[in-house]
């Protein structure tokens, strides 16, 4: 009798109330999903189907990261108002009007790169390569050695192992000197992050925080926003940005992955002004507090024009995307592009396309071997499409290649922690530096000609050439693509 009690209660009232709120999270979906085939597809699953759909459009769903915005108004009337009587003052000499540039299309794009970016071109930074895990890990570690006032520290994924452990303890250092030391990491990608890892550094000295989308009991499942920048900020006179987080298998150790491939950047100048208001922004979002910082700018002598852009789901425009296309639309002669993850919307496939077709030396690299079993077929998702346009994909065959590098012409090189895919597009909060030097996007075609080295060509008869099953499998990774 009680059972049969339960279930009259979920017939006549559980499932109409699931309807119900089915339907109103379908209008949500209809005035808020970024898409109109999201939003469709959203709102049919909804209505149908609210049993499944319900939980799986509150945690995948929102496209919008309005809390971080809310809770950062304070925040910008404090540091905002910093970097622009910065900018005004300290930063002013550096700042590079597009009108000073002789080539009117030349100043075209760069008053459009301006209007994207956190901090706008500026001229006197110093950019320099570093590949690969051992040189990365090397330089971050003498930097944070030689830190005097403080070291701020973020990364989407740190591990507490061989590499970790290290890392951990260069921080204990600097903060046992004196040196003010915050880290800030993601919850999702750090979700194994032991807490006696966190405490030790903690009774140290060092400042630690956690950034999550779960700031009140309604966002408490919105596990789609994530924090994917790793950044490290020195005395705020150098900065390091790119693909590697900390862990053994950034330095080839996965015995599963094997060699490791990837790119970081370590920087100097007025740019570094620019990663650092990301940070504290982000760790304002946390912690509600402003930690004291430098905002003068120490001039690099290979004074190269640099920008950066943090970018995210609070953004007001998908700036990220639009960076990328822009930068793609301004192509002449080459674009090369290094990524992890190929699934471009139509936005940035569509640039692709008209590049390649326009005569422009079009090549995408991706690795053959993924570290994600959803990944495998990506390769292939995209290849048809832009085959025929006359883009070129490679696969890096030495491991698993981890960069996200676009070099345009002899102009433009982009190295940050964005992939080129929705969700960094869209979902994640990014930063992207680019870099506007003849001279470093020569040693930037340098090193991605070694790559492609390491690579094969793909083409068309390699997809028809695989089974019906995995020619199946690739076609539903385009219809993951939103959520990948």
């Amino acid at each position: 009798m009680i059972a049969a009690g339960v279930l009259g209660w979920i017939l006549g009232i559980g499932v109409p109330f699931l309807h119900v709120l089915g339907g109103l999270s379908a209008i949500d979906a209809v005035m808020k999903t970024r898409t109109p085939q999201g939003a469709t597809a959203w709102a049919v699953s909804l209505v149908t189907f609210p049993y499944l759909a319900l939980p799986l459009y509150w945690i995948f769903g929102r496209f919008k990261f309005d809390d971080y915005l809310e809770r950062l108004s304070d925040f910008n009337q404090a540091v905002d108002v910093q970097l622009t009587g910065a900018q005004t003052g300290p930063l002013a000499n550096y700042l590079v009007n597009p009108k000073d540039r002789a080539d009117l299309r030349e100043q075209i794009e760069l008053r459009g790169f301006r209007e994207l970016a956190t901090l706008p071109f500026t001229r006197g930074n110093g950019a320099r390569l570093l590949v690969d895990g051992q040189a990365t890990f090397e330089a971050l570690f003498a930097s944070i050695d030689a830190a005097t006032t403080y070291v701020f520290a973020q990364f989407y994924i740190i591990h507490d192992d061989a590499i970790g452990t290290q890392f951990q303890q260069h921080l204990i250092d600097a903060a046992k000197r004196g040196v003010r030391v915050y880290l800030l990491y993601d919850a999702v990608g750090s979700y194994k992050l032991p807490g006696a890892y966190k405490r030790a550094l903690e009774k140290a000295g060092v400042s630690v925080a956690e950034f999550s989308g779960n700031r009140s009991l309604w966002r408490r499942f919105r596990l789609n926003f994530r924090n994917h920048r790793k950044i490290v900020v020195v005395d705020g006179t150098q900065a390091f940005i790119g693909g590697l987080n900390v862990g053994d298998e950034y330095l080839g150790r996965d015995p599963e992955i094997g060699a490791w491939r990837d790119t970081h950047l370590a920087v100097e100048g007025p740019i570094v002004q620019g990663i650092q208001l990301s940070f504290l922004r982000d760790w304002y979002y946390g912690e509600e507090d402003v930690p004291e910082a430098h905002w003068t700018p120490t001039p690099s002598e290979q004074d190269q024009c640099a920008l950066v852009l943090a970018s995210g789901p609070a953004d007001e425009l998908e700036t990220c995307g639009l960076l990328y296309t822009h930068a793609i639309e301004s192509a002449e002669e080459r674009v090369w592009l290094a990524t992890p993850y190929f699934v471009p919307d139509g936005r940035v496939l569509g640039a692709l396309q008209l590049a390649a077709l326009r005569g422009v030396d079009v090549r995408v690299l991706m690795p053959r071997t993924s570290d994600s079993w959803m990944f495998k077929y990506v390769p292939y998702a995209y290849l048809p499409e832009v085959e025929q346009a006359g883009v070129q994909v490679w696969l890096y065959e030495e491991g698993f290649m981890h960069q996200k590098v676009l070099l345009v012409d002899d102009d433009y090189a982009a190295i940050g922690t964005a992939n080129f895919d929705n969700r960094s597009f869209r979902l994640n909060f990014e930063l992207t530096t680019l870099v506007n030097d003849a001279a470093f996007c020569g040693k930037v075609e340098a090193m991605l000609d070694r790559d492609f080295a390491r690579a094969t060509r793909l083409t068309g008869d390699d997809l028809n050439n695989q089974s019906a099953l995995f020619r199946f499998a690739t076609q539903g990774t385009r219809l993951l693509a939103p959520v990948l």
